[in-house]
This record gives C-alpha cells, sequence and structure tokens, in this order.
C-alpha cells in the first residue's frame, strides 16, 4: 500500500488521551476494512512514549504491515472568542470513493482544496461532492445549528471521514446527520470540530 492509516488526538496532563478508545476502534476498524495487518497494542505504545507537562497533539501513523510510529506537537487551543471563516473549494469530493471514509495519509483533494485559499482568506476549506453536497473541511467535519439548538451534520452517504468527535455528538443526541447544501449553511449558526480541538465557532465567507 502506498498509504498509511493515521489517528490524530489530544493528549492532556492529568486526562490522558481524549478519546482514545473511539480512537483506536477507528483505527482497527479501517485496518480490517482496506486490508492492514491489525495493529498491535497501539494503547501501550502511545502510552509508553506520550507524556508532558503541557497539551500534546498526538499523531499515531501505521504502514500497511502494521508498523506504527508516534509523534508529539505542544498543543494549544483557540481562544475563546475566535470564530473561524470557512470557504467552499472549487475542488470536489467523490461520494463513491470509499477510502475518503478512512483516516489515511493520502490526502490531495484536501491539500488541493486548501491550497486555494492563503490562511488569511480561509482557516479551513469545505469541499462538496459531485452532487453539490456539503462534506467536510480539509481537518474537521461541519455542524450546523438547527432551529431546536441541535447540530446537523452530512450524513457519510455524501462521501466524507467519520470523525471521532463527530460520532460522540452524535452517539450523545447532540447531532444528527442530514445532507447540507451551501444555500443551508446561510443564516445558521455553524460550528467545525474534529476530536483535537473540539468544536469551533465557524462562519462562512461568501464569494
Amino acid at each position: 500500500m502506498d498509504f498509511s492509516l493515521i489517528e490524530t488526538m489530544r493528549w492532556q496532563p492529568g486526562e490522558g488521551f481524549l478519546r482514545i478508545d473511539q480512537h483506536l476502534r477507528r483505527l482497527t476498524r479501517s485496518a480490517d476494512a482496506l486490508g492492514f495487518r491489525a495493529p498491535q497494542n497501539p494503547l501501550a505504545m502511545l502510552k509508553s512514549e506520550v507524556a508532558a507537562d503541557h497539551p500534546l497533539r498526538v499523531r499515531l501513523v501505521m504502514s500497511f504491515r502494521g508498523k506504527m510510529e508516534v509523534t508529539t506537537t505542544p498543543f494549544e487551543a483557540e481562544p475563546e472568542e475566535k470564530i473561524w471563516k470557512l470557504r467552499i473549494a472549487k475542488t470536489r469530493l467523490n461520494s463513491e470513493d470509499a477510502l475518503f471514509r478512512h483516516k489515511t495519509s493520502r490526502r490531495d483533494p484536501y491539500e488541493a482544496a486548501r491550497a486555494e485559499f492563503s490562511k488569511d482568506e480561509a482557516d479551513e476549506v469545505l469541499l462538496l461532492n459531485e452532487r453539490g453536497e456539503v462534506c467536510e473541511g480539509t481537518i474537521t467535519n461541519l455542524f450546523a445549528e438547527a432551529a431546536d439548538g441541535s447540530l446537523l451534520t452530512p450524513p457519510l452517504a455524501s462521501g466524507l471521514l467519520p470523525g471521532v468527535l463527530r460520532a460522540e455528538l452524535i452517539r450523545e443526541r447532540r447531532a444528527k446527520s442530514e445532507v447540507l447544501k451551501p444555500e443551508d449553511l446561510k443564516y445558521r449558526k455553524l460550528f467545525v470540530g474534529n476530536s483535537l480541538r473540539g468544536l469551533i465557532p465557524a462562519e462562512l465567507v461568501e464569494e
């Protein structure tokens, strides 16, 4: 295989790895679905290599043969008042490409979408599929607030990664999946998020 499986998570002093069970379940499911060797004791490896007196961004990369590598960098949360600017890319995702249901190092469309806008123009870039449905951001899932205060997030059938935070919010009934078009994002309170960063308030910047 010319790509690897990836899990990116946060480690907090006094708490350890956030949502670690969900991350490792996703890694195992992806390995099984894509024919990778099953991960061997990833939690033990993570615990042996990760420790600090400050929050960390932890990246676990696993090869087709099951070799795992762990890297860490300091993690800084976004200021509470920060609102991410969102733009919609011209780059499209193919909803039929099952590979994008797994977190891997094959990120060509995400990198192409991100490259369409500078960091000053957009904090995150959203991708649509071939039907014009909203899928996800380059590093986050998207959430739009419904009239009842719950969160709407694109369904997996639109073609997107089943994010760990997204799954948690759906399981807790704080979010539900619904097909979203760009026009559905207007006049709604928006958020983007992932397991590393949590939910971040956002706003769509139109052309």
